[in-house]
């Protein structure tokens, strides 16, 4: 039988090894927890990842252009002037008309005209019956002559008079063609299909042939043309390329957004303003949405040839440092590679690489100037606002 202070004594030593046994299992668990804790402080955390912009380099069909500005002008502008004198009997357009060649444009009093004509018909028929009266009378003369009963000097004058009466008929036929002439003149035609313009004589008034300024001004707008410069060091290229086929040209709005119409080159000017360095260039088009105004300043876009199956970027993955050209290429991991470029052509649209990045790489075309090589990025498919404010601090920079 136990004794009661011993089984208390028990008791307490079992309290204690159980508080023994907790406190020291605290404190086991606070120092795993203290040096888990202590360890993560003491490693470096992975840096973000940093947002970018890419482009796939693939192949494709470039055109080389040059670009210039031009002035449109009338294929064909002609003053349309009286050529005779009289009154304007009838004006048979309507200001800004398209008309076509031959049509009645003008019509001048052709009476003193028409008289002219008439005048110079009767002659001829006057100097034809006197020419038929000699021939009658040298045959007379030549039946005289042969019987002695006519002198042979009278055939002889005979025969220079009717030499006489044939020059004067041949002078009264050239009077007809210009009394003919004159009568034609008195109604103005259209020489070409065009539009006229503000009309500077009304119906009614006198008009002479020696007046400086015209009845009115007739253009042609279709096809229509237009002139422009480039500079002379494309001299070159662009008479290789007339000299392989027709040369097309773009007619472009002021923003150059817009494609006004689509033309040819017709010809290089014979000089080149040494004042300026330029070359005169004149390109036709067919203008059948009339687009294109006589006087209208237009962009013009020349294409010089199109390079075929080429490796192509955009053009603002080409960054440009002391050491030349180069891209940043995103590589499987999602880090980034500086590597150094070889560009041929580049346009507005495209740079084309002829070494440095292979067909289907990624290249990086916005947020460049926060990275470095190595450094993980994440490829945004469409512009986010850490992309914009990529772009606002590169202009600021």
């Amino acid at each position: 039988m136990s004794h009661p202070g011993t089984q208390g004594m028990r008791r307490f030593l079992l309290v204690v090894v159980c508080v023994a046994l907790l406190t020291g299992g605290g404190a086991v668990v606070w120092y795993w927890q203290t040096g888990i804790a202590a360890r993560a402080q003491s490693e470096p955390a992975a840096p973000p990842r940093i947002p970018v912009e890419t482009a796939i380099a693939k192949r494709a069909d470039v055109p080389i252009h040059v670009d210039g500005l031009g002035t449109v002008q009338a294929l064909n502008a002609v003053t349309i002037k009286s050529r005779v004198d009289g009154q304007i009997q009838k004006i048979s357009f309507v200001e800004g008309q398209r008309v076509k060649s031959g049509d009645l444009l003008v019509q001048i009093d052709p009476r003193p005209y028409q008289a002219q004509y008439d005048q110079t018909v009767a002659k001829r028929a006057q100097d034809e019956a006197q020419l038929a009266n000699a021939k009658v009378d040298l045959e007379r003369y030549a039946t005289l002559l042969k019987t002695q009963a006519a002198p042979r000097q009278q055939v002889d004058t005979q025969r220079a008079l009717i030499a006489q009466f044939e020059a004067a008929i041949r002078a009264d036929q050239a009077a007809i063609e210009a009394a003919q002439t004159q009568l034609d003149y008195a109604s103005i035609t259209s020489p070409i299909d065009g539009v006229t313009g503000i009309r500077q004589v009304d119906q009614g008034n006198v008009v002479h042939a020696a007046d400086t300024n015209g009845i009115v001004l007739l253009t042609q707008i279709q096809p229509i043309a237009v002139v422009f410069t480039l500079p002379e060091e494309d001299l070159a290229r662009v008479s290789a390329a007339m000299a392989a086929g027709p040369v097309t040209v773009t007619a472009q709005s002021h923003d150059g957004k817009t494609d006004l119409d689509r033309g040819t080159v017709l010809l290089i000017d014979n000089q080149i303003d040494r004042a300026t360095g330029t070359m005169r260039l004149k390109a036709t088009f067919p203008n059948a949405r009339e687009t294109l105004w006589p006087g209208q300043f237009v962009n013009i876009r020349l294409l010089l040839r199109t390079d075929r199956n080429v490796l192509t970027v955009p053009p603002t993955a080409v960054q440009r440092g002391p050491d030349g050209l180069y891209a940043y290429i995103v590589r499987q991991d999602d880090t980034v590679e500086v590597r150094p470029l070889k560009v041929g052509t580049d346009t507005d649209a495209v740079s084309v690489i002829d070494d440095g990045v292979a067909e289907g790489e990624r290249v990086v075309t916005a947020g460049q100037y926060r990275l470095e090589p190595g450094a993980r990025v994440q490829i945004n498919t469409a512009e986010a606002p850490a992309a914009k404010g990529d772009v606002a601090q590169r202009a600021a920079r």
